[in-house]
């Protein structure tokens, strides 16, 4: 094998393992807003009030889709 063969393989593994890398940081971030929306959902009206939102706001939040910020 020679250096170009060799140094084209490592970018296509560097290239592989950075989409995974972004495939993975998004399946994070989507079950942080799953997590964090039924979270909110779960707060008595008392603590939402503290953070400043109301009950509707809790609901329109906890109903986006998952993709959704």
């Amino acid at each position: 094998m020679n250096i170009m063969n060799m140094s084209a393989t490592c970018h296509r593994e560097h290239k592989r393992s950075s989409v995974w890398s972004e495939v993975n940081h998004y399946l994070v971030e989507w079950r942080k807003r799953l997590l964090i929306r039924h979270q909110l959902m779960a707060l008595s009206d008392r603590d939402l009030s503290d953070m400043g939102l109301t009950r509707l706001d809790a609901f329109y939040e906890s109903t986006k889709p998952f993709w959704q910020e």
